[in-house]
Formats: structure tokens, sequence, C-alpha cells
């Protein structure tokens, strides 16, 4: 017995367990459903953290000892903790908590530490000094990102960086290389790097602390190193998408312009990155899109004036990113999730054939904080900042910062026509039809021209674009693409919307869904599979175009759907589960798990409940590995990183763990429910 405990723990058990009762499914439901519900915050949302990696961290340490407002002792005891406990054993820091060291993140979080006064003898920083200079390059070959951050410590010098000329943002808008054009993640940090680069900021650090850390970080003399040779120098560790040939003529051709440029345009170029800085800071809410480009830009208020009144709210304003509990300490998370994981919970909550005592009223706050979180005003001069409308969206997070999202929009639709349909629930204050047509519209706006669907923006740049990735560390950063992911969203929402609602003016709903539909059909690959880009990977991808297939009215039967299935049925291991490896992400192919995964082995059963019968054995074999998980608690163990973006960041959602194996269940309980007691 003891034997079949520690299998059914790793996701290894056999397939000789009895049958599951529909009896033991619905217990197995109500369990997880009631586990749920305790996960439920204060203000009626359900939020995981997003587990990623130190660079944030670091960053924001780096900030605030620049401007000059420190953490406090206790908050620094609580950040060391936080690189204690990411440190791996080698001493380095990694890209996500299952990558190799990145020098990247090593010296960063090597600075940062040194910054809050831990000692340079002090183990985690011998090792990871160690580390760095057991490197090809040592330090010398961070890319291009620390090199920019290390010289704005004094700590490298701007004639060893590829130019980032303010310059860029004052070109006619048509050109095709425009930032306009670029993914807006990338176009917001590139305004910070431009505008900190043109002025050639470099923070004053005590003369003992700046000579230390060179001597500490280099493995030659600092006055040695010949910077410029260095410019396109990368450790191995670090490059996901190398410097290509027409990105290295353009660093040329910028070498040259940087040694003959107009100080008068060079100054007309600062002012305007820093009136687009302040704009981007004031319409959301001092939080930036990121905490990535919201540190830049608290630098670049200070570096224009270190009494600026929009710098202490600008600073206030990352803790927003912030994440702490006792065991791991103070971090901060590329993004919140508060919406999109909320989405989900409601979506398990009434998918079940039965409610759990004290449902109602969850699902009665839940949806308050998603009619709260929707934007229900526009942006001011939102296309002279170059942004696409947010009327009618919801955010990933909880609103705050006005950066709508398609899927999360789509996510938050799903779940609150769910909720508004279902005869066990009524909500006291339902929100009205004119904001629901606000949520298609919004929706509607993010399609492309190709039938898919992008995440914040329309796409804006081409394919060549990709071809000057300046990221190095990243890649499909440049441009916003169409997303199997997001299209099945967009399509899941838009056909649950059309059910109950009219079609908008000239068949706008119809003609999107059969533009997506036909998009999902080009894209599906010749083995049945679809390639993720922010989950893990063919699994997350067939998960989601399945769904919006399904809410759109293709049948089960259709071509598409049972290649689909096909690709999950050949892909179940022998004990019933699936699992993906996230290294198929970095390879653009299938690669398989040692262990199946709770996550993973959810999405395929949502996806084959869309195609195949609940008796379909595959289907069978999947509920009795994922329900011989399941804790004594009503949860799941936490496994592998489940989440992906721009191709190498993995990420580890949190409440993923929860949400999909619930509404798995939630969904097959219901199924079984159709066909009587066994």
């Amino acid at each position: 017995m003891k034997r079949q405990w520690n299998e059914a723990i790793d996701g290894q058990a056999g397939t000789e367990t009895p049958a599951l009762s529909h009896g033991a499914v619905f217990e197995a439901n109500r369990r997880a459903l009631r586990h749920l519900l305790d996960l439920q915050g204060p203000n009626g949302d359900w939020e995981g953290e997003m587990v990623w990696c130190t660079m944030i961290l670091a960053q924001a340490v780096i900030v605030r000892t620049i401007v000059g407002r420190p953490y406090g002792d206790a908050e620094k005891a609580r950040i060391i903790l936080y690189f204690e406990k990411s440190q791996r054993d080698d001493g380095s820091w990694g890209m996500h908590p299952e990558s190799q060291g990145y020098v990247f993140f090593t010296t960063l979080g090597y600075v940062a530490l040194r910054l809050i006064g831990v000692p340079a003898t002090s183990p985690m920083l011998v090792m990871a000094r160690r580390w760095l200079h057991s490197q090809p390059y040592g330090v010398k070959g961070i890319p291009t990102w620390g090199k920019f951050w290390l010289a704005m410590l004094d700590l490298y010098a701007y004639e060893g960086l590829n130019g980032i000329p303010p310059e860029l943002f004052l070109l006619p808008e048509w050109v095709p290389i425009h930032p306009r054009r670029y993914y807006c993640h990338t176009r917001q940090i590139y305004l910070g790097l431009a505008f900190l680069y043109g002025m050639r900021f470099r923070a004053s650090l005590p003369d003992k602390l700046r000579d230390q850390l060179r001597q500490e970080l280099y493995r030659e003399p600092y006055e040695t190193i010949d910077f410029p040779a260095l410019r396109n120098t990368l450790a191995a560790t670090d490059v996901y998408v190398p410097i290509s040939p027409v990105l290295r003529k353009i660093y040329r051709l910028l070498a040259a312009y940087e040694r003959r440029h107009s100080a008068t345009l060079r100054q007309k170029a600062i002012d305007l990155c820093f009136e687009r800085i302040l704009y981007e800071q004031r319409v959301t809410r001092y939080q930036g899109i990121s905490p990535v480009s919201g540190l830049l830009n608290c630098l670049a208020i200070f570096a224009r004036d270190p009494t600026h009144p929009d710098l202490g709210p600008s600073i206030e304003g990352v803790e927003a990113w912030r994440w702490e509990d006792e065991e791991n300490g103070i971090r901060y998370a590329g993004a919140r999730s508060n919406t999109w994981d909320t989405a989900f919970a409601i979506q398990a909550l009434v998918d079940a054939p039965a409610n759990v005592e004290g449902t109602a009223e969850a699902l009665e706050r839940a949806h308050e904080f998603l009619k709260n979180a929707q934007t229900t005003e526009e942006l001011p001069d939102y296309e002279a900042a170059w942004r696409d409308p947010a009327l009618g969206g919801w955010c990933f997070s909880d609103g705050l910062h006005r950066w709508p999202v398609s899927d999360c929009t789509a996510e938050a639709l799903i779940a609150l026509l769910a909720l508004y349909e279902h005869p066990l629930y009524t909500v006291a204050s339902p929100i009205e039809p004119e904001r629901l047509r606000q949520a298609v519209t919004f929706i509607l706006s993010r399609q492309n021209a190709d039938g898919g669907f992008g995440t914040y923006e329309r796409r804006r740049g081409g394919k060549l674009l990709e071809t000057i990735n300046p990221s190095e560390m990243f890649g499909q950063c440049m441009t916003e693409l169409s997303y199997i992911e997001c299209t099945g969203s967009a399509l899941a929402a838009l056909g649950h919307y059309r059910k109950h609602y009219p079609d908008f003016s000239g068949g706008a709903i119809e003609r999107a869904i059969r533009n997506a539909v036909a998009f999902l059909r080009r894209r599906q690959l010749a083995d049945g599979s679809y390639p993720g880009f922010w989950g893990i990977n063919y699994t997350y991808a067939i998960y989601m175009a399945s769904k919006g297939l399904r809410a759109a009215g293709m049948p089960a039967s259709d071509p598409t759907l049972q290649a689909a299935a096909r690709w999950l049925v050949r892909k179940q291991r022998p004990d019933g589960g699936w699992g993906e490896h996230y290294s198929g992400c970095l390879k653009g192919r299938y690669v398989a798990h040692v262990r199946s995964q709770v996550v993973m082995t959810s999405w395929a059963l949502l996806a084959l409940l869309e195609i195949l019968p609940p008796d379909h054995e595959s289907v069978r074999r999947g509920f009795e590995w994922l329900i011989r998980q399941q804790r004594h608690d009503g949860g799941w163990p936490r496994q592998a990183v489940n989440g992906v973006f721009f191709g190498s960041a993995m990420l580890d959602y949190r409440l993923y763990h929860v949400c999909f194996p619930t509404r798995a269940l939630s969904r097959y309980a219901r199924l079984l429910a159709l066909h009587g007691p066994t």
C-alpha cells in the first residue's frame, strides 16, 4: 500500500486500480470545489502567484537604492530570503524555477544583494561569484539589458552598449521599424531604455562600493577592459535569439550615428520619450504595463528631475506587483492574474452538477469583483499614445493599470454568461447588457486580418521586425501575433454571447467567428496538434482551440477536432495522465515530461470532453489518474512549470493546479450525472 501511495503522489501509479464509480467522481469534485472556495480572496477574487525569477526583485532593489528610497531592514531580510530560496545549487540564478543559471539574472541578483548590505564574503555571494567567474566570458557576456543596467550603475561603460537612440521615436510613423509597431511590452521597455540611454544616465554609488563591485564582478582590472569590443559578446547560457546579420548592420549604423548625432535632435527625442513615459505612468495609475517598464520609468523620472511630483507615485505603483509570504519572502510578479484566475474559478464552480455550501455567496462576491474590474472609461488621447481602444475590456490583473487583453476579456465574459444562465445562481446586480456588448466590441477589435486574435492590440508590424529583435533572451517579442490560445478564448466567448444576444450590425460577430474558425483550421499541424505560445505547450493550445471550435458550433465529429483528439490519445501516458516538458517550447516540438502533470492532464481531459464521449477509455483513465493525485484537502500537488511567454520564459501559475483539475472534474461529473448513478 505504501508503494502504491508514493507512486500516486509522483503521478506514476499504474492502471490496475478499479474503475471509478460515479459517486467517487462526485465526491472528488465536491472536495475540489470546497478547496477552491477556501482560496477566494477578501475582494472576491482568486489569484495564484505567477512564479518567474529574481530579475524584477533585483531591479526594484537597484531602482530604490538609486532614487534614495531603500527598503527597511525587515524588508531587506525578506528579500535576502527569496534570493536564498531561489538560488541554484551551483550558485547561479535562472530564468525560471527549472532553468539553468543565467549570467544576466545572477549578475543582477549579486549587485542587488550587495546594495542591500550583504557582504561579499557571504556564502550566497561567494557561490554566485564563483559561478560567474567560471563562465567563458564572465560578466562581460551579460546580455544587452544587463549591460544597460550595469552601465547605469557605473559598472559597465556605455561605450560597450549597442545604441538605443531615443531618436527612433521621432521617425515618421509609416516607417516599418517605428516603435509604435512593436509589441506593447517591448515598446514600453524600449521607451524607458531609449530615454535613459539618451541621457547617459549614471547613478552615483558610493565610490567604495562601486569600486568593490567592479573588483568582484570582473576577473581582470576594470580599467583594462575593452568595453566597445564587448557589444556583441553574449553568454551562451543566456541567448535564445542570436544577434541576426541584419541587426548587426543596424548596430554598426547606430554606432556611427552616435558619434555624430545632433544634440538638438537628441534633446527633442528625449523630451518626446519623457512625455510618453509620463502619459504611461498616469493612465496606468503609476503601475505601468508591467513592473519591468514601470521600474525603468521610475529611473527616467528620477534622471529628469529627482524632485519630480510623479516619482513618488511611480515608486509606490511598482509595489502593486509585489508578492510576499513568510515562507519565501518578498519578490515581484511579472504580472498579476486576478481576473484570469477568477474567470477560471467561476467557470469551475458553475460547471459542477451540484453546488457545495458557500458557492452562491462566493459567486456573488466574484461577480462583483469582475464587475468592478472591467474598463468602463476610454483612455484619454489613446490614439496619439499609440494605444488601441480599452473600453469594455478586462485586464489580466485587477484592471487598475488599464491594459486590457483579448483572452482575459473573453474568459471573464464566458464566466459571467455561464453564471447568468445557471439555474441555481442569481446575482444581485448583473452587468448591464450594454457593458457586455462593449466587451464583445473590445474582443472584436483585437482580431487580426488572418482571423486570429492578438492580446493587447491588433498586429501592427510584419515578420521582418523579428529579425531585429534586440532582447537576445526572448523570442517573438517584437510584434503582436495571432495566437491559438487567444483565438480559442475569443471564439468561445463570441459563440457563448451569440446564444443570448443578437449579432452586431452587418453580422460582425458571425463574420469574426467564421474567420477565426478558418484560422484555427489553417494553423493545425499535420499530426492534429496546435503549437502553444502562453502555456506548455501543445496540450494547452489544443485545449483552447477545442473549446473555441465547439463553442463556435463545430460538431465533435469534425475532422479538425477528431485529429486533435487522436493526438491527445496518442500522447496519453501509461499511467493515464499527460505531461509536457518546458523544453519543448525552446525546441519547437513536443517533448514529453518524465512524469504526468496535473495541469496538462486537466487540459487534455477538458479538450477530450469537448470531442469524445465521457465513457471513452482515454477519458476514464485520465480521470482515474487525476483523482488518485488529489490530496486529502481537495487540492493537488504542485508540479512543473506550466506557463510560458516569449518562447523561453517559463512560469508556474500556482492556481492552475487548482482551477483546471476542478473544472475538469466539474465537467466530467456533470456529464456523468446525465447518465445516472452507477
